[in-house]
């Protein structure tokens, strides 16, 4: 799925890479496709680090979260709630 303001598609972003690998300069092949210079030159380093698989859109999802409780912490309490029979409020007390 495509993100509904994104400028270029993962097509036009295919064609914008192949114009700059046939020896265009990257301003002007930006300034056709009309996006910013920075734009283009992102998707000319994704294609270099990915390949053609990273002209595809991708998660903004966060990759990690460091201040995520700890997945044993979060077993314990789902584990005393279902023990004790309590909600949130009564096992937050504990």
């Amino acid at each position: 799925m495509v993100h509904r303001n994104a400028r270029l598609t993962p097509a036009g972003r295919s064609i914008l890479v192949q114009r700059v690998l046939d020896g265009r300069p990257v301003a002007h092949v930006a300034k056709e496709m009309g996006v910013s210079r920075t734009c283009a030159h992102r998707w000319c380093r994704r294609y270099l680090e990915h390949g053609w698989a990273g002209m595809e859109d991708r998660s903004s999802r966060q990759r990690s979260c460091p201040h995520a409780t700890a997945e044993a912490k979060v077993e314990e309490v789902l584990a005393a709630g279902v023990k004790h029979r309590e909600g949130p409020v009564e096992l937050a007390e504990r």
